[in-house]
């Protein structure tokens, strides 16, 4: 485990993963060309907003994508940690400005907590952010094994899951999963704003859902979607070919008495049930722990154990009675394979009744 560390960046990710740092013990050290962010942060207890008199442990460059390489080179002329990450969620462009910049690519690993919120600064920052949550690592051909092994133990004790891609795959991947969600989420929030006056008075929790990551920064989301352009318009190209299908069947269903309304159902239907199955995939993936916690009869158990749990990521799946006629009840809770042992120990300490109901592998976490 890093005994030191130097965070470059003090945003949401930045500062959070220097709150679970310093949570782990960790010595850590915070910088930022924005003074007051650094303060804040400091303010926080995620560090101290102040050089580190010689180098660090490993360096986290909480940077845009395209300061990535630029940072690396600065902090590695000066000397600045012994390894070097970083947490953009571009891994190409930074890998091969790293390459081309930096002198000494061996001593970096790019990496990405796929974790976030739709708050920045670090004023939203938490040291549970990344609690169970897949954190990619892609070394490039330089990457040395110090480097990597200092990175896997930042990852490990921000109570995150490491998982190792090339930086072509995960960009190719968030593509799908973060990129274009990001900017069709965009796309329908906009839709409100252009909306008669009132409209918003209707909004449920479905827009609420599908919007809530609209509010992310416009100008790291841009350089962003730049910075992994390629990828992006693939995915928005093949996006385009369904709204298209689904626009030219919705239009034949609004006109009455056209040919092909039975078709044009048949085209809806068949994109909704796509829609079903590619979120079914969101809940096969990735690694699942389960918890059995028996209660009581006592009013509002349930309740006060779900909200202890919730920070560890808990999904109650269901309550059973322990037998025929029984007052009790046993839940059964999921939650990430990753943070199954923590959230135990807890809920064993505040004195629920609780134990490990199975851990199943759902999907390939490396």
């Amino acid at each position: 485990m890093p005994r030191s560390l130097l965070v470059i960046g003090t945003g949401l990710v930045g500062t959070s993963v220097a709150l679970a740092a310093r949570r782990a013990g960790v010595t850590v050290f915070l910088a930022d060309r924005d003074v007051t962010a650094a303060r804040v942060a400091e303010s926080l207890g995620a560090g101290l907003a102040e050089t580190p008199r010689s180098p660090v442990d490993l360096a986290v460059l909480a940077v845009p994508p395209a300061q990535v390489g630029p940072a690396l080179r600065d902090a590695q002329l000066r000397c600045a940690a012994d390894s070097y990450t970083d947490v953009a969620g571009v891994k190409g462009e930074p890998e091969r400005d790293v390459l081309r910049l930096a002198p000494d690519p061996v001593a970096y690993v790019g990496g990405h907590p796929m974790a976030g919120r739709e708050r920045s600064g670090p004023l939203a920052a938490t040291a549970d952010l990344f609690t169970g949550k897949t954190w990619v690592l892609s070394p490039s051909a330089r990457t040395g094994a110090p480097a990597l092994r200092a990175a896997t133990a930042l990852v490990e004790l921000c109570g995150a899951v490491p998982v190792r891609l090339s930086s072509g795959s995960h960009d190719a991947m968030v593509a799908v999963t973060s990129h274009v969600p990001h900017l069709m989420a965009s796309l329908t929030a906009a839709r409100l704003g252009e909306a008669p006056a009132g409209t918003e008075t209707l909004v449920g929790q479905g827009f609420r859902d599908v919007t809530r990551i609209a509010a992310g920064d416009p100008e790291l989301w841009a350089d962003i979607v730049r910075s992994n352009a390629p990828a992006v318009a693939a995915v928005l190209r093949d996006v385009g070919r369904d709204l298209l299908r689904l626009s030219a069947a919705v239009d034949t269903l609004a006109e009455p008495g056209t040919d092909g309304h039975d078709r044009a159902v048949r085209t809806v239907t068949e994109v909704l049930a796509r829609g079903v199955a590619g979120a079914g995939r969101t809940r096969q993936d990735g690694a699942a722990g389960r918890l059995r916690v028996v209660l009581g009869r006592e009013p509002g158990a349930l309740g006060r154990l779900l909200r202890a749990a919730a920070p560890h990521g808990v999904v109650a799946e269901r309550a059973d009675p322990v037998g025929p006629g029984d007052h009790e009840l046993v839940v059964h809770l999921r939650l990430p394979a990753a943070a199954s042992g923590a959230a135990l120990a807890e809920l064993r300490a505040a004195g629920w009744n609780a134990g490990h109901a199975e851990l199943t592998s759902l999907g390939p976490t490396t």
